[in-house]
Formats: structure tokens, sequence, C-alpha cells
């Protein structure tokens, strides 16, 4: 498996599907698998649910074939329909109510940190101190914290200034938002957002492809959004090799 499909099954296995852990394979029939994937789905949305049942199929077709069941009680659970949940964009109003239903706690500060830069929700759940530049008003990420492995600095607003600046630092960790270096509690405080505001169904990357939308939006030409979402794009031949312009604007 890639690194990140591991991750991924680890994650469905070990955190998703904790209230199975304390049942023996015996104990596991389709109403338990059935009633685990609504909650994921109503906590985390269609895809979340459709992750975790491949996982725990592929996990029960293995003691299938290791002895250990009988039979695989995911078969015949529901796959949820995806629809176009990838093209969500946050209506203006949606962004002013997700706004302000925000509060002081460090999930309100990832997320006005991702709304206002279009990052990606890791790039900004584990930010360092180390990362951030404030004399140059850039976040700069090193090429192991980034999607294309390439350094990325990424320039500041100055409410996203605004916001690190009042951010406490702590001594016992360089991170900003979590003792342990990141932030992991996504689904809990997503729930709980979600529980202060009335909009669709909507998931932490929708920012960021709300972000971009924003951009276009404003007329920033389609170059400059690709840049300030550090996406490889369009980048071949003669305009690849030679354009490494930053378009170092801040919004004031």
């Amino acid at each position: 498996m890639k690194p990140r499909s591991f991750v991924e099954a680890q994650r469905n296995l070990r955190k998703h599907s904790a209230p199975l852990h304390k049942l023996s394979l015996g104990e596991i029939d389709r109403r338990a698998i059935a009633v685990l994937l609504g909650q994921v789905e109503t906590n985390s949305g269609p895809i979340a649910l459709n992750r975790l049942r491949s996982a725990l199929s592929a996990f029960w077709g293995w003691a299938i074939q290791e002895g250990l069941a009988e039979q695989n009680p995911v078969t015949g659970t529901g796959v949820a329909d995806e629809g176009n949940g990838r093209d969500r964009v946050l209506t203006q109003d949606e962004l002013c109510k997700l706004w302000r239903a925000l509060s002081e706690d460090s999930f309100s500060n990832i997320v006005r940190l991702l709304l206002l830069t279009g990052a990606r929700r890791n790039e900004i759940g584990h930010l360092q101190w180390s990362e951030v530049d404030l004399a140059r008003k850039l976040i700069v990420l090193p090429p192991e914290r980034t999607k294309n492995g390439r350094l990325f600095e990424l320039p500041l607003s100055a409410q996203a200034l605004a916001i690190l600046e009042r951010i406490p630092r702590r001594n016992s960790t360089g991170s900003l938002f979590c003792e342990n270096g990141h932030f992991g509690n996504w689904t809990k405080a997503k729930a709980a957002l979600d529980q202060r505001i009335d909009i669709a169904p909507w998931r932490i990357h929708d920012l960021r492809r709300s972000a971009a939308t924003g951009m276009g939006e404003l007329g920033i030409l389609p170059h400059v959004v690709e840049q300030a979402l550090n996406h490889v794009s369009g980048a071949a031949g003669v305009a690849g090799v030679y354009n490494r312009s930053k378009n170092d604007r801040r919004s004031t």
C-alpha cells in the first residue's frame, strides 16, 4: 500500500472502528456494522462511510481467509452516495454563518486560517512556530510538509497575521494548536461546530475549494490562484521551467 493509504486504513480500523474493539468477531453482526457506518456518515460524511466500509470489508476478507470468521458482516450494508461532494463550495452566506460561529479555541483558529489562506488541512493543523515567519509575514513549509515535495512560502494577509500573533506560545511544544505536535481531533471538533450553524453538509477540504473559488471571483488570474494553493499546474515545457515568480501580494 502507499503510505497515505496505509495511514487511512489504520485510522479506519483503529479509530473509527473503536466501538467494535470490545467485541469478539463472532459478536459483530451486520447490524453492528450498519450502526457504526451510520455514525461515521453523520459525523464525517458519505465519503468517510465508504472508506470505512471498504477497510472493514477487507479486514473480514482476511479474517475469513485465516479461518477466524465464517462470514463477512459488511456484506449487505449500504454504500453511501458521494454525489458531487468533491465540488462543494460554500456560499457567501454559508461562509458568514461559519465565521460567526467560530470561537477562540484551536480548531476555530485553524478554520479561520484555512479560510484565509486556502491551505491544506494538515498544513495548518500541524503548523509549527518554526514554520511561521512573522517578520516576513510568511508561513514557510519545508518540502516534507507539502504534497508536491517543494518548499512553499505562503504569504499572510493582515487578517491571517493577526490570528497568528494572538496565539500564545507554549514552552512544552513548538506546535501552534496541540501539545503532541499536530491537531488530531477533527471529527469531534467539526461536529461541535456543525451544531452551531445551519448550513448544508460540508467537509474541511471544501474550505480550500471555497477559498480558490473566491479568489477567482475577485478576478485573480488562474495561475496565481494555483501558486497560492501550491499546485503544480500546467507547468510543462518552457512555461514550467521559467515561471518561478512568487506573486507575493498580500491583502491589506
